[in-house]
């Protein structure tokens, strides 16, 4: 594999971080940490460098919230600044790894996305009877430093780099203890071994990415699936043989174990496709999408408390819509006309 050195210089120019800035603060342009940080922008940005260059650049530490839908988790925010060094170094160092992923991983990249995954994956349905549905367990916590560091050598190879990389996976917070025993492990490996990226972070959606290229390559090319596709740690492989699929999820499980991750089993099922499979937050079936149901609960709940608050007078009506608009994007991608109107016939925005 081809490995590529003399990366830091571009990282660390005033160009790339200005470009790195823009990109960190689309959306979140009047927060007040952003703000801060823009009126000095130009200084900001020669103090940030001059850090990097000197290597005296230390990340910050996190603002750790939880949320709970789809189900509980932490989520980690770095600091602003820490925000445009993981932008300026995915500027540079993630084109070099696109071109080692397959066409079939979708998180996280260019023209990629759920949608298109979904798609894909309906494809792919018409064209099998049946689908191994698998989910990595407690991914992010898992992930193992010594392992993600080797895997990014393979076509990293500029030291400059590699210290900035180290030092932003070795500032990660603390995750959700996960003990794991291995072949070869003894009493202590579980807890000594660093594990563990940040759910919040660019460079850590990046990284998960990097972490489990080899799988998707291990299954499309040594297992021979062409009908294989990833978001994130969620994965189908489809068929027209039960038995093989069976075969295809033991040859992951032993995979996984030189990544020291663990399927999920609650989730790894097969399934025949014409019942239609749940897949980032859809039921998706040959020729239609239905919303997860979850999802339906979720929306009903949200519309319930809005409904009470504009009711209340402690909203106005764009406050109320431009809170549901999100959610109304995601489910008319599916086939939820009926659904959509239903639902705002329960929970009319009107007062009394």
């Amino acid at each position: 594999m081809k490995t590529h050195a003399d990366l830091y210089e571009v990282i660390c120019s005033f160009e790339n971080l200005l470009d790195a800035a823009e990109k960190a603060q689309k959306g979140k342009r009047r927060q007040n940490n952003v703000c801060r940080f823009n009126i000095n922008l130009e200084n900001e940005l020669i103090m940030l460098r001059r850090e990097l260059l000197e290597k005296t650049y230390q990340p910050g530490g996190y603002h750790e919230f939880l949320i709970y839908e789809p189900k509980k988790r932490t989520i980690s925010a770095a600091p602003y600044r820490d925000r445009v060094v993981h932008h300026a170094l995915c500027n540079v160092v993630a084109p070099l790894f696109e071109r080692t992923f397959i066409f079939d991983s979708y998180a996280n990249r260019l023209g990629k996305g759920t949608h298109k995954a979904i798609l894909r994956y309906r494809d792919f349905s018409r064209k099998n009877k049946y689908a191994l549905k698998c989910d990595v367990k407690k991914y992010f916590p898992s992930i193992d430093h010594e392992i993600l560091k080797a895997e990014i050598r393979r076509t990293i190879a500029c030291p400059d780099t590699l210290w900035l990389i180290d030092r932003i996976i070795d500032g990660s917070n603390e995750q959700e203890p996960v003990l794991y025993y291995f072949p070869g492990d003894d009493l202590f490996t579980p807890a000594a071994r660093r594990k563990g990226l940040p759910i919040g972070n660019l460079t850590s959606q990046f990284f998960a990415n990097v972490y489990l290229n080899h799988l998707d390559h291990f299954i499309k090319e040594v297992l021979r699936c062409p009908f294989y596709l990833r978001y994130v740690d969620d994965s189908v492989v489809l068929g027209n043989d039960k038995n093989w699929l069976q075969e295809v999820k033991r040859e992951m499980e032993k995979y996984l174990v030189s990544l020291r991750l663990r399927l999920h089993e609650n989730k790894c099922q097969i399934r025949r496709v014409e019942d239609g499979v749940t897949f980032l937050g859809f039921r998706v079936f040959p020729h239609f999408l239905l919303l997860q149901r979850d999802n339906v609960v979720r929306a009903r709940r949200r519309l319930r408390r809005l409904q009470a608050l504009y009711a209340a007078k402690r909203i106005s009506f764009p406050e109320a819509t431009r809170a549901i608009h999100g959610w109304l994007g995601h489910a008319g991608f599916g086939d939820t006309y009926r659904l959509r109107e239903r639902l705002f016939e329960e929970y009319p925005l009107q007062r009394s």
